[in-house]
């Protein structure tokens, strides 16, 4: 699939979800930000319960870009967790090690954040870790690994270039950004995560 296609898949599902995905969606989306096959803003038939719901959970896991076997286990995981099962279901999903990537600025999309990832560029306490999915804990300092550091999109990364799209770096990451380095100093609390979300109705999607 070649990088044209990709990105208009990207700005249509933009479209569908309501929300820009990508960097490159968003110039899009801000033009024509109702769903793809319409021709304007005209009034639409009313979703049902279970539509909203539905679209309420996609757009939660297109954001983290995550097959849907994935999200059930982050809602199994937080269901088992005292305190609200949403929050921590959030919670959960951004001390991935992707997401913690992302935050930083090493990249400015999920999928670039992975890529990172998987391509072993990046270490959690001086040592790789290629798993996109590992929860980082408080405390762990996760950096891009010295030799990567000469690439030509790190070393942009590293003048703050991907901001712009990514916005204020969240307060539960301590970020060095010139040295490609970031920790986090806590865990997130839900109501600081950069996501666009309803998340009382994922929960009762899943709850169903």
């Amino acid at each position: 699939m070649s990088s044209v296609t990709k990105s208009r898949q990207q700005v249509r599902l933009s479209r569908a979800l309501g929300l820009a995905l990508t960097p490159k969606a968003r110039k899009y989306f801000d033009r024509r930000p109702y769903p793809p096959g319409e021709h304007g803003a005209s009034k639409r038939k009313a979703d049902s319960d279970y539509a909203i719901r539905l679209k309420e959970k996609q757009r939660l896991r297109m954001q983290y870009m995550l097959r849907e076997k994935q999200l059930q286990a982050a809602y199994d995981y937080a269901k088992r967790l005292p305190g609200m099962t949403g929050d921590s279901m959030v919670e959960f999903l951004e001390t991935r090690l992707d997401a913690v990537v992302l935050r930083s600025g090493f990249a400015r999309t999920i999928l670039q954040a992975r890529q990172l990832v998987t391509h072993r560029h990046i270490l959690v306490n001086g040592k790789i870790l290629d798993k996109p999915s590992a929860q980082v804990k408080p405390g762990q300092v996760v950096m891009v690994k010295p030799k990567s550091q000469i690439m030509a999109p790190m070393k942009m990364a590293a003048t703050g270039a991907n901001q712009d799209a990514l916005g204020k770096t969240p307060e539960y990451l301590d970020v060095q950004i010139e040295k490609l380095s970031t920790t986090l100093v806590r865990k997130p609390k839900y109501e600081e995560i950069p996501v666009t979300v309803d998340i009382q109705l994922v929960v009762e999607y899943y709850a169903r």
